[in-house]
């Protein structure tokens, strides 16, 4: 299907990366992998993939700022337009063999995402996604799913790992959704599970403590599959607070009901 000039760079660019990352994966092994914290790996490949992804979209749109998760904030010409990347969401399973990651890419435009691109060149699923022109999957037409009782549903969430989030925070969700659900899951990459959510895999998800490339083309996503997404707290709040709940407007509702209470 025929796609505007933007998603077309952006999926060139998220292509790119995503071969190399392919390379990588098959040499795992091999990665030279340092420390970034607890438990928070970065590799060669996550600082490689950004760099490419950086040199594609500025040759692309120049002028246009970029926010990456591991060179942080470079500022552009053009102060209306920012592009927001993980160039790896999923870094420890990437590391573990685990073919669940993505190359994220969000565009930030006067402080709203107006298109996405999550691809996981693992599985070749490339999701997009464009205001006011729907979200897609490998060219089919997303919807999020369309379950209206907590009981009927799977929901993803987050899980803090070691010297990161309120563990104890996180416990009590999961007792109160875990009551009330029919599956609870954790896959370790957050741009996926928005994504899942999109394509009705999933029919809700919620996590804490993301940061903005976590989640920009994820949002896009879920709303152009006809979702909702917001705070914990409910309202538009997602990329300030770094917490996520989203679903299906019913779904969502309710695990705001839930969650809302415990933080």
């Amino acid at each position: 299907m025929l796609h505007s000039a933007l998603i077309n760079v952006m999926v060139k660019a998220a292509r790119r990366a995503g071969r190399a990352l392919s390379r990588d994966l098959g040499e795992i092994e091999n990665l030279q992998v340092s420390l970034k914290g607890p438990a928070n790996f970065v590799s060669l490949a996550d600082k490689r993939a950004e760099q490419m992804l950086y040199d594609d979209l500025t040759k692309a749109r120049p002028g246009y700022g970029f926010l990456g998760e591991e060179g942080g904030s470079r500022e552009g010409t053009d102060k209306s337009n920012t592009w927001i990347v993980d160039p790896l969401d999923g870094t420890t399973n990437f590391l573990h063999g685990i073919p669940q990651f993505a190359i994220s890419i969000g565009l930030q435009r006067e402080g709203v995402i107006v298109a996405g691109v999550i691809y996981n060149p693992a599985t070749d699923e490339l999701y997009i996604a464009e205001r006011g022109k729907g979200a897609f999957l490998n060219d089919t037409r997303l919807r999020v799913a369309a379950r209206k009782q907590l009981s009927d549903c799977v929901i993803a969430c987050g899980l803090p790992h070691i010297g990161r989030g309120d563990h104890e925070l996180s416990r009590r969700e999961m007792t109160e959704i875990q009551n009330r659900v029919a599956g609870l899951r954790r896959f370790g990459a957050a741009s996926l599970d928005l994504a899942y959510v999109a394509a009705g895999r999933l029919d809700g998800y919620w996590e804490r403590n993301l940061q903005p490339w976590d989640i920009a083309a994820g949002l896009i996503m879920v709303r152009e599959a006809g979702g909702v997404v917001s705070g914990i707290e409910g309202g538009d709040t997602a990329m300030a607070t770094g917490h996520v709940v989203c679903g299906n407007e019913t779904i969502q509702r309710e695990l705001v009901k839930i969650l809302k209470p415990l933080g």
